[in-house]
């Protein structure tokens, strides 16, 4: 047996074994790994660092003008809502309250003329149930049958034919001379009074509380706009000054037209918006403010009126809860002392001669009619029910003569006032004119002028 030599020149190795295999395919990276590898390549250099720097001042022109438009559009819309919808319906539903009050006045101012009432209190009064009935119909084709104003709406429409009702019950006893007429248009004023106008006070109150939130939200400041605006300057700038910095060339053209277009968004958007906010808050204080204390002063003259003219037709049959004095007399003075308080309130709010010399005038008749009042009210006292009724409804001298001057002139002021409402909140509302769409397209045309300003400086690369 032949034994090999050992240690030889030529050592036989085992094989190498390879790796065994695992199964699993080789793991690629992924998509976002290679854009970030090619992200990081592209920003070691100048000009990839350059296209980075366009792309996200362009983004943010854009974004900026975006913004802008949203948000001045949302304060536009709720401008217009203040012009055209919400203090209209909050005017409407004072005349609707109104309305109803001056036919209860004048229903009683009707009934103590005897079986044949003047014509023209009938039509007065029929007017005013038209105006009332009219303004309900409109009311509720504006309004959301959620809310609570609808609720009101409903309410009003299911009492007036009511009371309309019972007025002509106590009109036709009243035409045959029977008293039953008085019980009947004693309970058409409590009906008036107890219901109809509280619903309708409901109602003005809800319109002019979404009036309030309308003009809030038109007068609130566009913060996001404005920091948007404020953060794209301080890039462009940033740029303009790095681009000096690297090249010493003072000016890019590119660079500067879209500073441009982005400062006078800003400023558009700054000025334009302290301008409707100013005449918006101006329309409010001045306006609405005047307005509402001019309706609640001329529903009081109203309501005092009218339970002036059923202290004669109640003749005492009305009494205080504790017995001690008539109902309607008790209420005709309470009501004088807050017509007084409120012409006290809105001479105050008036801010020039045209809104104060009407109010003058219904405060001097106002003392007028509360003089005539206690002569009224001394000459029934002595029995004397002619006389009285006489010196309430004659047509020289009476309370009836001092009310209508009063109602004239709360009518003037009121129609002052409704003019400077609108007159303000209109400019209000074309200060914000055209700015959402100029905001997008000078973003737009920001925007270009920055990529056309980086590729300016790109080109010297080439």
């Amino acid at each position: 047996m032949t034994q090999l030599p050992q240690g030889g020149p030529q050592t036989q190795r085992a094989p190498e074994q390879a790796p065994a295999p695992t199964g699993l395919p080789a793991q690629r990276p992924s998509s976002w790994a290679v854009q970030s590898r090619r992200l990081r390549a592209v920003a070691t250099t100048e000009p990839g660092r350059l296209q980075i720097i366009g792309a996200v001042l362009a983004l943010l022109v854009v974004a900026f003008g975006a913004v802008t438009a949203l948000e001045i559009s949302h304060r536009a819309s709720a401008a217009d809502d203040v012009v055209g919808r919400s203090q209209p319906l909050s005017a409407d539903a004072a005349n609707i309250y109104r309305s109803l009050a001056d036919a209860d006045t004048m229903a009683a101012s009707g009934f103590l003329a005897g079986a044949q009432e003047p014509k023209a209190v009938q039509e007065q009064y029929r007017k005013d149930i038209e105006e009332a009935a009219r303004l309900l119909v409109k009311a509720s084709a504006n309004t959301d049958s959620s809310t609570s104003s609808w609720q009101e709406i409903t309410t009003l429409n299911e009492l007036l034919p009511v009371y309309t009702g019972l007025i002509e019950r106590a009109r036709a006893n009243n035409r045959q001379g029977l008293p039953l007429g008085g019980a009947y248009l004693r309970y058409a004023n409590q009906k008036m009074t107890n219901e109809l106008l509280p619903a309708a006070e409901r109602l003005y109150a809800a319109e002019t509380g979404r009036l309030d939130r309308d003009s809030a939200d038109a007068r609130r400041w566009p913060f996001l706009s404005l920091a948007a605006g404020l953060v794209v300057l301080g890039a462009l700038v940033w740029m303009q000054r790095r681009n000096y910095r690297r090249t010493k060339r003072v000016f890019n053209h590119g660079l500067l037209v879209a500073t441009a277009a982005a400062s006078v968004v800003l400023l558009w958007l700054a000025v334009g918006h302290t301008v409707a906010r100013t005449e918006l808050r101006s329309a409010m204080t001045q306006g609405q403010e005047s307005l509402d204390v001019l309706n609640n002063a001329r529903i009081n003259s109203l309501k005092a009126r009218a339970n002036e003219n059923l202290t004669l037709v109640a003749r005492g049959a009305v009494l205080t809860a504790d017995g001690s004095a008539d109902q309607y007399d008790t209420d005709y003075t309470t009501g004088m002392k807050a017509l007084r308080a409120q012409l006290k309130e809105a001479d105050r709010l008036a801010d020039d001669e045209s809104g104060s010399a009407p109010v003058a005038k219904a405060a001097k008749s106002v003392t007028e009619w509360q003089d005539r009042h206690r002569t009224v009210r001394a000459t029934d006292d002595k029995g004397d029910y002619d006389g009285a009724l006489k010196q309430i409804i004659g047509a020289e001298d009476s309370t009836g003569q001092s009310f209508q001057q009063v109602d004239t002139a709360l009518r003037t002021a009121l129609a002052h006032e409704q003019g400077e409402f609108t007159a303000a909140a209109r400019d209000g509302r074309g200060a914000l004119r055209g700015l959402p769409t100029g905001a997008a397209a000078l973003a737009v045309l920001g925007a270009v002028a920055a990529i056309l300003g980086i590729n300016r400086r790109l080109s010297e690369y080439r």
